[in-house]
């Protein structure tokens, strides 16, 4: 039975690597950010809920 052939797997990985990172590259270059971005703030919103308002009686457990 012959013996499976690995003397290649380093070449073709680190190419592979090589490759990926190059398009990444490419795919970051093409980006265009703002050069001062400013945060913008939200307000928050309370929630009305019936029981923020209304009182309601608790009952305590059979004894």
């Amino acid at each position: 039975m012959p013996q499976l052939d690995t003397s290649t797997w380093l070449l073709t990985i680190l190419s592979m690597f090589l490759a990926l990172f190059v398009l990444l590259q490419l795919k970051i270059s093409n980006h265009s950010y703002s050069p001062n971005p400013k945060p913008t703030y939200t307000k928050t919103q309370k929630q009305q809920t019936p029981w923020n308002t209304t009182w309601t009686k608790i009952y305590l457990p059979l004894l």
